[in-house]
């Protein structure tokens, strides 16, 4: 049963419930309109009413009362004293039917069961209900009133409507559908919640074993399962090609150095060295957000300060006006890939040099965050402008010229290598004019 397709069982589900609104409906009229097991067995009473009637009048007004008694459940005709017992069943001493012999007494002379002819014995398990059952009474010492009574539906074993029947095992069907449809939703919820766990760049996510699951279910854990298998060898592919790329551009890099010094002309030496080293820090911008999307960065615990003062120092033995406001007396302790927070803020002190002629930093730590604020003089950032220019190759002066600006991946590059530490890079106006840039980090605490 439990390796139907999906499909079918859905159908089956629908089936069930056909069949339980069938029930439903059938028992309700049944009710509603009095129809029970006394539709093929009248009521003692009514008996003893149509015979007290017959009684009452003139043999010559039999004929038109019995016309308006008979209907297709109850069958009347009057006849001599004679019985014909052939292809009938005695059910005078049935349990069922001695409440006829207490309310007719000696009028009642006989009850039986008409059978079809080579059928002698009562069929059990109908209980009598679906041959008619013959009631013979005395009207006069030479007249009998013969009352045969029939059922106008097909009933059951029990007396019952067979549409009863019907409902019941469609609702048995509809019970066993539901545990069919659970046994369906359960694994599907499991499945659904392994695939949440999926990284990328973690460990392979075990996923459920669905035994006893439909077909489709089973090929979509499969598929899932292989769809896991291929993010991690491309993972791994990108990461081996990231690592490739680096060595063999760095060394073509360092040749082109040595073949520069080779030029005459001082300016245009100097010139060369600068492309050389914009494309090795382009370069290493995009290695790293490619390391930043895949996971791939180191993680030490290290000190924010030191790593400020670095920076700090450097901008300045190159003449530019960096600032770096009183440090806080706590330790800045984060946890992350010491070149990629390089990086960070050496691209958001280079880019406020750049657009803002000057960089002031300033540290603050609150309870479980640290915050770097970088700002500048320059003529600020629209807000309307600020998350675009988080995107890659976006800048607000739109030429190449080198004293401008480069390909645009400075705010870019900060912003994916804070989140893949779990922190956030925004942008805002600085109290004295120009743009602010605010990089908030996770604090590491000692427990």
């Amino acid at each position: 049963m439990f390796r139907l397709s999906l499909s079918r069982r859905f159908i089956a589900i629908g089936g069930a419930g056909f069949l339980a609104l069938w029930i439903t409906l059938i028992s309700s009229y049944y009710f509603a309109n009095g129809l029970s097991r006394t539709a093929s067995n009248p009521p003692p009473g009514q008996i003893a009413a149509i015979v007290a009637l017959l009684k009452s009048g003139p043999a010559e007004r039999w004929p038109v009362l019995i016309d308006a008694v008979n209907s297709p459940i109850l069958d009347l005709s009057v006849a001599g004293t004679d019985l014909s017992p052939e292809n009938t069943l005695d059910l005078w001493d049935d349990p069922d039917y001695r409440i006829y012999r207490e309310v007719l007494g000696d009028d009642l002379l006989s009850i039986r069961l008409l059978v079809p002819e080579r059928r002698f014995r009562r069929p059990r398990l109908f209980q009598g209900v679906l041959n008619p059952v013959q009631f013979r009474v005395r009207l006069s010492p030479d007249r009998v009133l013969v009352m045969e009574t029939r059922t106008p539906f097909i009933v059951s074993w029990f007396g019952l409507p067979v549409g009863l029947g019907a409902g019941l095992v469609g609702t048995l069907f509809g019970v066993v559908a539901l545990i069919v449809l659970h046994r369906e939703i359960r694994p599907l919820t499991r499945l659904a919640a392994a695939v949440d766990r999926i990284d990328p760049v973690g460990a392979p996510v075990v996923l459920p074993k669905l035994k006893g699951a439909a077909p489709e279910t089973r090929a979509l854990l499969k598929a899932f399962d292989r769809l896991q298998t291929r993010l991690h060898a491309l993972v791994r592919a990108r990461l081996a090609l990231i690592g490739g790329i680096q060595h063999d551009v760095r060394t073509f890099a360092t040749r082109l150095r040595l073949r520069v010094e080779h030029i005459p002309d001082e300016r245009e030496r100097e010139k060369a060295a600068a492309d050389i080293d914009d494309m090795i820090e382009l370069l290493d911008d995009a290695l790293l957000a490619g390391r930043a999307g895949v996971g791939a960065l180191n993680e030490e615990l290290l000190d924010l300060v030191p790593l400020l003062e670095a920076e700090v120092r450097d901008r300045r033995a190159a003449g530019g006006r960096v600032t770096l406001a009183a440090l806080p007396p706590e330790t800045a302790l984060v946890i992350g890939d010491r070149l990629a927070l390089r990086r960070v803020f050496a691209n958001l002190i280079d880019n406020a040099l750049k657009y803002g002629d000057a960089a002031h930093l300033k540290l603050a730590i609150d309870v479980e965050w640290l915050q770097v604020t970088v700002d500048d003089e320059g003529t600020g950032i629209p807000a309307d402008q600020r998350e675009l220019l988080m995107e890659p190759f976006v800048r607000l002066e739109t030429s190449r010229a080198r004293k401008t600006g480069g390909a645009g991946l400075g705010l870019a590059v900060a912003r994916n290598l804070v989140e893949a530490h779990g922190g956030s890079l925004e942008i805002d106006d600085a109290p004295a004019g120009g743009a602010r840039l605010i990089v908030r980090l996770c604090l590491f605490r000692s427990r």
